[in-house]
């Protein structure tokens, strides 16, 4: 497509001649086995990337020692034992058309020694704010041995198929840490000066030639800024830039951050897309060969402009393949309506993580199941009512219809999305729209009948007689049945969202969680003074951490006032509120507006209502239990493939 004529463009990284510019960014998923050997689900979670389009997959975190694991399920290329299954990883990508490069690296500091079974390596001994271990400092005999240990892991890479390797030298592990004055307090000949400093990185790079050859891509991975005290600018980044290609690598990834800004490697909604572009523009100033970036990259026409534009020579775009590992080849055939596009919401593909499970996808739950999650077509066709046309809803009609199944979806409402269409009217939320959207966009191309502002009845179905109805009529706002709750100036959220009302001036959140944050927040910043009560001892407790961080710097900036570990006793009829904490009582307001956010319910209308008039009946979603868009959708996907 000629809006993409540079995404389209073959590029070469040295020997590695890779077909479009559509990059696949190293992201943990917690798939491998503990021996850091490869299984069939890491296998397949990369073999589909590589048949949706991608030129280039680089992998995660190959451990070149098991002392520099980071999690307990990475792959590694410590041993020669490894190489075997990893062969058969490069063999399917290939086989599917793509390029694929081991990313190689060591934990370093940032790491925990329960899980490496020792204490934590660093060049010096100085704790990671962050993972808190008091690291062993590396003596120069051992520095030397782990430089032969990259290049070991490099060769290891390269027997088993790979087209080359990514030295991870940034978010602070350990050859980053080598790099910066930040964490590297050293006298020896890596460390004080910057030549010194880098010493380590440039051997890295030295040894994996020699031991590699000049046909083996070798790919940096740099933090443009650490964004930490006393650590690397940009000014520094372009003298090691400079210092790296003289060592001989053949393309540079340009990110930011550290631990302590691990919200910048896995930027939230919040921030802009491409925002690290202007990093790798500076980078571009002073090397010549391919320079790459990274960061919130989640649309092919966001990514061909920064190409364009000359800031980058190609995008590395992470978890916009996990939304849609089909992205380039949609994209490079025009069909940009199918394109499910990442929003930023951390739910699964961080927050699971770091609880040790795999890195799910909210918008595609095939993400990581690709080797046990398929959609076929149903033995028998069936004609299928939906209740209900959230994503939940949605999301089930679209896996039935692709099954072969007639289905028809009721939906009360004028639009599709449900409360998932709400949530997409906040500060920073916005994106959450599009796949509602794309949602739509597939119901109409899949030719599902969709009646809106149509209540699904018993009537209904007893007339049109269906053979399955899966109920998704999702929850509604649930209000305590404190005192004073049924007054005319005492309104739920849901209804400012979806602008069936208007509060301005002096109002009151009654609820702190996601929904009550996400509205105190939408009203603060409509130049309103906010006040959230909040039963729990914290606010927004179910909120991303990186997401999270944001949402309460807003809270500062607007000066909203917080009443954390507070319960509502009554609404006064003069627009107060009378709250007890702990054992004190206190009246607040008086309120312009209050407005209640305290949790959901679901909608059980049609609960044991259909039973003995269709032969099957499913739940999903929240009509199932209230819970986020991550369950919901998952729900009505897996119940849609067992129909």
């Amino acid at each position: 497509m000629a809006a993409l004529k540079m995404m389209a463009t073959p590029i070469k990284f040295g020997p590695v001649e890779i077909k479009n510019r559509f990059i696949v960014s190293p992201m943990v998923m917690n798939c491998c086995n503990e021996d850091g050997t490869a299984t069939e689900k890491y296998i397949a979670y990369h073999e589909e990337k590589a048949k949706g389009g991608w030129g280039l997959i680089v992998t995660e975190d190959y451990a070149v020692d098991p002392s520099g694991r980071t999690y307990q399920y990475l792959p590694g290329l410590w041993a020669d034992y490894q190489i075997a299954s990893h062969k058969e990883l490069t063999e399917r990508v290939h086989a599917a058309g793509a390029k694929i490069y081991a990313q190689i690296f060591h934990g370093g500091r940032q790491t925990e020694e329960w899980i490496i079974g020792q204490q934590v390596w660093a060049p010096s001994a100085i704790p990671c704010p962050v993972k808190k271990a008091l690291p062993h400092e590396m003596t120069t005999q051992e520095v030397e041995e782990m430089v032969e240990k990259f290049g070991d892991a490099a060769l290891r890479a390269k027997k088993a198929g790979f087209d080359g390797v990514q030295i991870h030298g940034g978010h602070g592990y350990l050859v980053c840490e080598f790099a910066s004055a930040y964490s590297n307090k050293r006298i020896d000949k890596y460390g004080g000066n910057l030549v010194n400093r880098m010493r380590f990185p440039v051997e890295i790079i030295q040894n994996i030639r020699k031991k590699c050859g000049e046909d083996f891509g070798i790919d940096y991975k740099i933090s443009g800024e650490e964004c930490a005290p006393g650590g690397t600018n940009i000014e520094d980044t372009k003298a090691m830039a400079i210092m790296l290609e003289e060592a001989g690598i053949h393309s540079l990834n340009v990110s930011v951050g550290v631990y302590e800004t691990w919200y910048m490697q896995v930027p939230p909604s919040v921030m802009g897309h491409g925002w690290i572009a202007d990093y790798a523009a500076e980078i571009k100033k002073v090397v010549e060969i391919p320079v790459t970036t990274v960061g919130r990259v989640n649309d092919p026409l966001v990514a061909e402009g920064i190409i364009r534009s000359g800031k980058a020579d190609a995008c590395y775009m992470g978890r916009a393949s996990l939304a849609d590992p089909h992205m380039p080849e949609k994209a490079l055939n025009g069909r940009f309506e199918d394109i499910i596009q990442c929003m930023a919401c951390l739910q699964g593909c961080t927050s699971k993580i770091d609880s040790g499970c795999h890195g799910p996808c909210t918008l595609n739950p095939r993400t990581v199941r690709e080797d046990e999650v398929k959609i076929t077509p149903a033995q028998v066709k069936k004609n299928i009512f939906v209740a209900g046309g959230g994503p939940s809803g949605a999301e089930a009609a679209i896996v039935l219809a692709k099954r072969g199944h007639k289905v028809t979806v009721f939906e009360k409402e004028d639009r599709l999305g449900g409360m998932y269409g709400t949530a997409a009217v906040p500060p920073w939320k916005g994106e959450i729209s599009s796949f509602v959207v794309w949602q739509k966009t597939q119901l109409e191309k899949l030719g599902v009948e969709v009646r809106y502002q149509t209540e699904l009845t018993k009537a209904i179905v007893e007339e049109e007689k269906p053979d399955t109805v899966v109920v998704a009529t999702g929850s509604h706002p649930f209000v305590p049945p404190f005192p004073g709750k049924d007054q005319e100036f005492v309104v739920s959220a849901v209804d400012l969202l979806r602008g069936k009302i208007q509060a301005d001036g002096n109002i009151a959140v009654i609820g702190g969680g996601l929904v009550g944050g996400e509205t105190a927040n939408f009203l603060a910043t409509h130049g309103n003074q906010v006040t959230i009560i909040e039963m729990l001892a914290q606010i927004v407790g179910e909120e991303p951490d990186n997401m999270k961080r944001f949402l309460l710097q807003s809270f500062e900036d607007h000066h909203v006032d917080i009443h954390a570990g507070t319960a509502v006793q009554t609404i006064n009829e003069d627009r107060t509120i009378t709250v007890k904490a702990g054992e004190e009582e206190k009246v607040l307001g008086p309120f312009d507006k209050i407005v209640t956010a305290v949790g959901m319910r679901a909608n059980l209308e049609l609960k044991g209502t259909l039973e003995d008039s269709v032969k099957e009946v499913v739940y999903v979603g929240d009509a199932l239990k209230p819970g986020n868009a991550l369950n919901a959708i998952e729900e009505g996907y897996m119940a849609a493939l067992d129909i």
